[in-house]
């Protein structure tokens, strides 16, 4: 039984954990920029190690400032959230190194379902419909091109993204080209991915979602899908 669990995230769904971890029993343990010191999610675990750095870049997605924290904690796990370092193989595999359980997938799992262009190709191969769309992009040049193929609207789409971030609908040429370089800017910052990618738009769709939990050997359980059409933002 895990007895303490760092929380490799900040904001609502640090918090949401945290109030689950209490109820388990579990200690947790939270982790913050300097910009985020003030922060719900501090105060809403029983300790607080601070990351330094103001941006994401400088904090939550440094690997080694996340281990370290675990080990001067004790904490036996670290649970990713989403975004971040949660769909990190890399990082998975430097906490089975260190001892540490991860809470989430597999290196190997997040390394083919992590990334929106390698799941498309997985998907295809599998012989899964697909909505029309491409693999990288190289460049705004070829994005155009693509998308004059494609039609529009599109939705261009950081490859790493979740959440609703790095993703834009483009009702023409010119928005493509206004959006290419900020959602390319956006999958490095949060993602340190910029890779991104076009898929067709797709007017009045539900969106659908259906959860998997399993023990990474044996055990896998769907218990329930999620109604997720009407989120904040268009996340699909």
């Amino acid at each position: 039984m895990l007895k303490t669990v760092l929380i490799a995230n900040r904001g609502e769904i640090a918090v949401r954990i945290a109030k689950t971890l209490k109820k388990m029993g579990i200690e947790s343990v939270a982790v913050y920029s300097d910009a985020d010191r003030n922060s719900a999610h501090v105060s809403a675990c029983d300790k607080a190690i601070c990351l330094g750095g103001n941006t994401a870049a400088e904090s939550y997605l440094k690997a080694d400032l996340i281990l370290a924290a675990a080990k001067e904690s004790g904490a036996q796990a670290i649970i990713p959230g989403y975004g971040f370092l949660s769909e990190n193989a890399k990082f998975c595999e430097q906490c089975e190194a260190e001892g540490i359980a991860f809470c989430g997938p597999t290196p190997t799992q997040i390394r083919e379902f992590g990334l929106k262009h390698t799941s498309r190709e997985i998907a295809e191969k599998a012989g899964v419909p697909l909505t029309p769309g491409t693999g990288l992009l190289n460049s705004v040049e070829e994005a155009v091109a693509s998308a004059a193929e494609l039609g529009y609207p599109v939705m261009l789409k950081s490859t790493a993204g979740g959440g609703g971030i790095g993703l834009t609908r483009c009702n023409n040429e010119a928005e493509l080209i206004a959006a290419y370089e900020s959602v390319k800017r956006l999958g490095q910052n949060f993602f340190s991915d910029s890779g991104a990618f076009l898929e067709c738009c797709v007017d009045h769709a539900r969106h659908v979602e259906v959860l998997i939990i399993g023990d990474g050997k044996d055990y896998v359980l769907a218990p329930c899908e999620r109604e997720c059409s009407l989120q904040r933002r268009n996340q699909e």
